[in-house]
């Protein structure tokens, strides 16, 4: 856990979280929003996870996300949980087909942990496995963590948005020229501007996301998508 404040990016949350998991006997992890009560995808929900793309895929095909008792359960607690998957007790259909994606990937429960950002939005850390189901101490751990985790996905995405709201649409546009391979003097040429304009905003754009060179700007921005 001392190494989550020095994580820079939702990519380095990324790795530390998979190491976490299989740390624990996990299959995979998700970090949530919390959904509103109306049917929602849980790629939407998603902030970070290392769920199968084709779990994610069936999953939302089949509008699961909507009826979720996990997550029907969690807009009322604030206590970490423990659930079978399938859930007992829910549709037979949806719980059929829940079955079927549940078994296609080794998930037979998930563990839930309610958190939350400065801001009051809730969320959640969600693991999931099939081997023994996490004892009581890890429980506690996973806890703590997934609070720490949270807030460090809260704070990365303040400070991204804070570079994105810096930066002036021409700086935007010669970054995204910039990641095309595009040279200043090309740049020029397309934005109709002077190649010194176009390097004093590339400059400038470097300075704001608190890099040296056009190459790590460009780098920055993509990471905390300010350009795709």
């Amino acid at each position: 856990m001392r190494a989550i404040p020095g994580l820079a990016t939702q990519y380095d949350i990324f790795r530390f979280m998979k190491k976490v998991a299989g740390r624990y006997g996990m299959r995979a992890f998700l970090v949530a929003r919390l959904p509103e009560a109306t049917a929602q995808t849980l790629q939407s929900l998603s902030i970070i996870s290392s769920l199968p793309a084709e779990f994610v895929a069936r999953y939302d095909q089949a509008s699961l996300a909507g009826s979720s008792p996990a997550f029907e359960r969690l807009r009322t607690t604030t206590i970490p949980f423990l659930m079978q998957v399938p859930a007992p007790g829910g549709a037979a259909e949806r719980d059929a087909e829940m079955r079927t994606i549940a078994t296609a990937f080794g998930m037979e429960w998930l563990v839930m942990f309610p958190v939350a950002d400065t801001d009051g939005r809730r969320g959640a850390v969600c693991f999931l496995g099939d081997g023994p189901s996490p004892s009581h101490q890890a429980m506690l751990e996973l806890t703590a963590l997934s609070i720490h985790v949270f807030d460090r996905l809260h704070r990365i995405g303040d400070r991204d948005t804070r570079l994105r709201e810096d930066l002036t649409d021409r700086e935007v546009d010669c970054l995204n020229w910039t990641a095309a391979g595009k040279t200043s003097a090309e740049i020029s040429e397309i934005l109709g501007l002077s190649e010194h304009t176009v390097n004093h905003y590339l400059n400038r754009a470097a300075r704001k996301l608190d890099t040296v060179n056009r190459t790590q700007a460009v780098a920055r921005a993509i990471r905390t998508g300010i350009i795709s």
